[in-house]
């Protein structure tokens, strides 16, 4: 399954892009998540939330949609 992968704010900056598209075998985000963090190992680093089709998931949520979203933490109240 192919997945558009998309980047925000500090997370974009280490990635050096807005979005990719991924050729996806794993089933949970959290493998997603593993084998982006070997692509860019400054991810690791960084505090993100994660978005699958617009609708904020958990680490652990298995990957249905084809639009995942990385996001930085939100400021402000």
């Amino acid at each position: 399954m192919t997945i558009n992968i998309k980047y925000f704010g500090q997370i974009a900056e280490v990635t050096q892009r807005d979005e990719e598209f991924l050729e996806c075998t794993t089933k949970y985000i959290s493998e997603l998540i593993d084998t982006l963090c070997i692509k860019y190992p400054q991810l690791k680093n960084k505090d993100f939330k994660i978005a699958q089709n617009q609708e904020l998931v958990s680490i652990d949520t298995k990957i249905t949609g084809t639009e995942i979203a990385l996001l930085p933490p939100f400021s402000g109240g």
